[in-house]
């Protein structure tokens, strides 16, 4: 039987010995740990003309492309944000030859802070990264989720790009009766809220539609032997905070989209039938 252990968060912010150039050689000896694939270290503590030194220079040689990256201890910070992409903006106008993407990474990407990074992407190729220091037992590792990924300006919208109809024929077959019979789970929660709602099977999703109108502020994916459920419903984190408490498989956020993603199994849907209410309210009140 394997031995469990918790996993303790341990912050850098403060540490007496856990501090940024501890972090910053971590990643000089790993940059696999951000997530960003094998990158080569091209600088350190690179200094910039009249606006301090970037943290770290990483590059990927073969696609050509330069990510400037900026390390905080703690949770983001205006001053932070500015000086990530500055920093981008210096370098890219050095070696326009490359490719640039701005990386921020910290140990908290706060909501409020993400929303403001969110309104560059697209504009600015920008990726956020939570770097989160974890102790299981006499072992310090660290974790790294990508909040926020660089997206490419003028992407169609997934909703607009997955109209084409199909019908629910084209799900079973896709996934399975019984995952399919999830969305009809949840449909019963949506008319809950809005009685006149119905399901509208689409190519990559299985929306809402009322009255021949689709409104998806619910939208679901059935699989195999679950559904990813997802509400359109800004990223909070006290709602965050509040799916964990229930024992929710949230999936990573949906930035690009606004949406929460969960995982539902029939035993998932029954058992948190009061907190999909919730969120389906959330949702709807959202939109």
């Amino acid at each position: 039987m394997l031995d469990y252990q918790p996993a303790k968060t341990v912050s850098l912010k403060g540490h007496p010995t856990l501090n940024e150039k501890w972090l910053q050689e971590r990643i000089v000896a790993d940059t696999s740990l951000l997530g960003l694939g094998e990158l080569a270290v091209k600088d350190v503590e690179r200094r910039q003309p009249r606006a301090g030194r970037l943290d770290l220079l990483l590059s990927d040689p073969e696609a050509g492309t330069r990510y400037e990256v900026e390390l905080q201890l703690g949770p983001t910070d205006e001053t932070h944000i500015i000086r990530t992409i500055e920093y981008w903006d210096l370098e890219r106008r050095r070696y326009p030859q490359y490719d640039h993407v701005a990386v921020i990474v910290a140990e908290d990407i706060t909501s409020r802070f993400l929303n403001v990074i969110s309104l560059f992407n697209g504009f600015i190729p920008l990726i956020a990264i939570q770097l989160r220091a974890l102790q299981i037992g006499e072992v310090l590792t660290l974790s790294a989720t990508k909040v926020l990924d660089q997206m490419t300006l003028g992407a169609a919208d997934d909703e607009d790009e997955a109209e084409q109809a199909v019908d629910r024929a084209y799900w079973e077959q896709r996934a399975t009766k019984s995952s399919v019979a999830l969305a009809d789970k949840l449909l019963e929660v949506v008319r809950e809220v809005e009685p006149k709602m119905g399901l509208k099977y689409n190519k990559h999703y299985i929306g809402l539609v009322r009255d021949g109108v689709a409104d998806n502020f619910v939208s679901m994916r059935p699989r195999q032997q679950h559904m990813i459920a997802e509400f359109r419903i800004p990223r909070s984190d006290e709602l965050t905070s509040r799916l964990e408490e229930h024992g929710v498989e949230a999936l990573e956020y949906s930035i690009r989209w606004g949406r929460y993603r969960i995982r539902l199994t029939p035993a998932d849907l029954e058992a948190t039938r009061d907190l999909l209410l919730e969120l389906v309210q959330t949702a709807h009140g959202a939109g």
